[in-house]
């Protein structure tokens, strides 16, 4: 069979790679072409654009770069055209994917979605089109699934990615870890300030303000494999602040404590039992805009499974040194860590368990031998 899957990110090429090992498993003679990234491409098939070529942030972002992004569009399209695949898969990457999926539907391809686009926190209007464009939608969060039963759509709730990607990830020893990093034997505090330079430019200086005042602790920055480290490196002012570069699970396996930008990083470290304040900050006119059209009660997917605050949510001005040292103080109080790894546990079982991806991968490849 032949396979077009279309993602974006690094969390949609973790997401993609593992789905593209579980389909070849199904189907040795599987033909993939795809959009994605590294992890994508080390499984096998044919990478036709890597996703660090067209990552904006942001509303104000994606408007000054409308033409590269209309011409990759329009590429993808005569891309598809020429691969002719029994199935398209769209993972996440909502604003380029549904455009594919208008023309896709109405070219008479078969449409799949693996991880639903965030309709269920903002513009549920366009549920409309979703149940218009795809065929089959799997979606990987636990209320997703009843967000959609209102609007008449029947989607699979298959589990989440994140916990079979980690329960699989090779795992290295803390000792070993720190020798090789440099780390010392302080107590470690994670820097995940994003994946986008833009969001890391707001992030970070934020974040490593705390430096000073925490002189009892390390604090680490989980480099993006989408950046390279003379970026970072422009943030770095003192000796306490250690770069490691794409190897964010290994780092959480052995932190204390994290400070993360709102996004999949706030579930990866849930799982990974860290407790962590989640941080966001976008520029002033997309936050506005972003404030009107949301209807969510929390930003991190941590508190959003849960349905209450598990963790604290430090959102644009609230995001501040004041604010971000109170947060921290807190979640580094022994009480207060008993209560979130216990919150934690819960919130593993409430994703589904294991699975996700060859429950999806079983799912697509037997839709086409029908």
């Amino acid at each position: 069979m032949r396979y077009y899957i279309v993602a974006g990110e690094a969390s949609g090429d973790l997401h993609g790679s593992n789905l593209m090992k579980a389909l070849i498993k199904l189907d040795p003679e599987a033909d993939i072409r795809f959009w994605g990234g590294d992890l994508m491409a080390q499984v096998g098939g044919t990478l036709v654009k890597h996703y660090k070529e067209r990552a904006f942030m942001g509303f104000v972002e994606v408007i000054t770069n409308l033409n590269k992004i209309f011409k990759d569009i329009s590429f993808c399209k005569s891309d598809i055209e020429n691969f002719n695949p029994d199935v398209i898969v769209f993972i996440d990457n909502s604003g380029f994917n549904l455009r594919i999926a208008k023309w896709a539907k109405a070219a008479g391809f078969r449409t799949n979605y693996y991880i639903s686009p965030q309709v269920w926190a903002s513009r549920a209007s366009r549920v409309k089109a979703i149940k218009r464009d795809i065929d089959a939608m799997y979606v990987i969060l636990p209320f997703v699934k009843p967000f959609y039963k209102k609007y008449d759509y029947d989607v699979t709730f298959v589990g989440h990615p994140l916990i079979d990607a980690i329960a699989n990830r090779e795992q290295v020893g803390e000792k070993a870890f720190r020798k090789e990093h440099q780390l010392g034997d302080k107590p470690i505090i994670a820097l995940l300030p994003g994946s986008r330079k833009q969001e890391i430019t707001k992030m970070l200086s934020v974040m490593l303000s705390l430096v000073d005042q925490y002189s009892d602790y390390q604090f680490v920055i989980a480099g993006a494999p989408s950046q390279e480290f003379s970026f970072y490196q422009t943030f770095i002012k003192s000796t306490n602040v250690k770069f490691i570069d794409n190897k964010t699970y290994d780092l959480l396996s052995i932190s204390t404590a994290a400070l993360v930008t709102s996004g999949t990083a706030t579930l990866e470290t849930a799982l990974f039992k860290v407790p962590q304040v989640v941080c966001y900050k976008g520029s002033a006119i997309s936050y506005q805009i972003a404030k009107r059209i949301i209807t969510l009660k929390f930003i991190s997917l941590v508190n959003l499974v849960m349905d209450r605050e598990v963790v604290t949510e430090l959102i644009q001005n609230d995001f501040n040194t004041k604010q971000l040292k109170s947060e921290l103080d807190k979640i580094l109080d022994d009480q207060n860590r008993k209560r979130i790894f216990l919150d934690y546990f819960d919130l593993e079982k409430k994703l589904g368990g294991r699975g996700a991806s060859g429950k999806t991968a079983k799912l697509i490849y037997e839709s086409l031998k029908t």
